[in-house]
């Protein structure tokens, strides 16, 4: 009976795999926050040696931060019925701390860290156990809990980083922050109860992959945003309006690569899986390298329309070059979950942007930039000629194919 009334929360086979105008509200939160990080990301622009190191380690920390509440969500509303009350209170109440978050992460590893941290744990700790309470005696309550003790565990680290030396800032965040990951990749073992595997877990998978192409697009969207605001923002030129149409060029490119079969047949690959969840946590660690490098190369954007011919900075070649290397590197991944292959243009546009690095820091940014575009445009290219010479591929992903037979009740 108690397994009954918590089951009412549980996403029905049938249930549509759609996004629900609840969810694009809530990443309306995640929009604000992919601009806050690409701007620490851009403030490094002048960073040279340890200091650029330390400082996109900084960011990187604040960015996987983000992306494990907004990956917890996803998985939250794949596998909970989004139009229940409790999970649409769960949903907008991250949201309002994703926000805090947002707004504090310009200074959150200087006098802001306490809110950071605060909204943070809010989220990891508070928000399983209002689900595990909404679950009643269902067996899938014991799911959240796991996830609260790891958070709780966590916690510590969180608040010593926010309340202790500065400098010990960072060395905690990231210790916390690993154990956080590392507790979701074994999945959250407890004493007697062991773990409770999320590649076994029962999801709506073409829900997962609606939002990772969602998520995809709008820290697409934050790119060009920033192309919009730098180059109204500052004096016309000919040299800034060049700068300005290879930047949307990029961008129009990356949309283009990422779509093509694999990031368009990503649904049905999830939709098909024998073990969706399997497939669905492969897809998102890859999508968070997608997503980092859009945000990377959008900076990269920043920098080219600022001074287009100005004199090469060596920090400028991390996010003008290795930015869209990240990205191809990333859509690989993601061709070989869908299809079990890796494609040979996106390897070859990888290995070109690396050889062409050398030369590139010693030209203008205007340059590098334009490599990348047409480097690009050359993998768009071979991918589109690829596709002439063969019929319309059906997804065949290697990865959850089989049924799990599982019977764990907390899956």
């Amino acid at each position: 009976m108690a397994g009954g009334r918590g089951a009412e929360l549980l996403r029905p086979p049938a249930s549509s795999g759609r996004a629900t105008f609840l969810e694009l509200f809530f990443d309306l939160a995640f929009v604000v926050a992919l601009t806050r990080v690409s701007q620490r990301f851009a403030d490094l622009s002048n960073d040279t040696g340890w200091a650029l190191v330390t400082g996109f380690g900084r960011t990187l920390l604040l960015f996987l931060a983000l992306w494990l509440i907004w990956s917890h969500t996803t998985w939250i509303t794949s596998r909970y019925e989004p139009e229940r009350s409790i999970i649409q209170g769960v949903v907008v109440g991250t949201m309002f701390a994703g926000l805090v978050m947002a707004v504090t992460l310009p200074r959150a590893m200087e006098e802001r860290a306490l809110p950071f941290a605060a909204a943070y744990l809010m989220v990891m700790v508070v928000r399983p156990l209002v689900v595990a309470a909404a679950l009643r005696g269902h067996p899938r309550r014991l799911v959240p809990f796991r996830l609260a003790a790891w958070a709780a565990a966590s916690a510590p680290l969180w608040l010593a980083g926010a309340l202790g030396p500065d400098r010990l800032r960072l060395p905690l965040w990231a210790a916390a922050l690993a154990v956080d990951y590392l507790a979701w990749a074994l999945g959250w073992p407890l004493p007697r109860l062991g773990a409770s595997a999320v590649n076994r877990w029962r999801i709506a998978g073409t829900h997962l992959a609606d939002r990772y192409q969602q998520m995809f697009l709008i820290a697409l969207g934050e790119s060009i945003l920033v192309i919009g605001i730098v180059f109204s923002g500052t004096d016309y030129s000919a040299e800034r309006a060049a700068a300005f149409g290879v930047a949307f060029a990029t961008s129009a490119l990356l949309w283009r690569i990422y779509f093509h079969r694999a990031g368009l047949l990503l649904t049905e690959a999830l939709g098909r899986a024998g073990m969706p969840g399997r497939l669905g946590t492969a897809s998102e660690r890859t999508h968070l390298l997608i997503v980092l490098s859009v945000l990377v190369t959008s900076v990269g954007y920043e920098l080219v329309i600022d001074d287009p011919y100005g004199p090469p900075r060596p920090s400028w070649l991390l996010f003008v070059v290795f930015g869209p290397v990240l990205f191809l590197i990333a859509r690989m991944r993601l061709e070989y979950l869908i299809f079990g292959r890796v494609s040979p243009s996106q390897m070859i546009g990888s290995v070109a942007l690396l050889l062409f690095t050398p030369a590139l820091a010693r030209w203008a940014p205007m340059v590098g930039l334009s490599v990348v575009a047409g480097v690009l445009a050359l993998v768009a290219l071979l991918d589109a000629l690829r596709s002439r010479r063969r019929p319309q591929d059906v997804s065949a992903s290697p990865i959850g194919r089989a049924s799990s037979g599982n019977r764990d009740p907390e899956a």
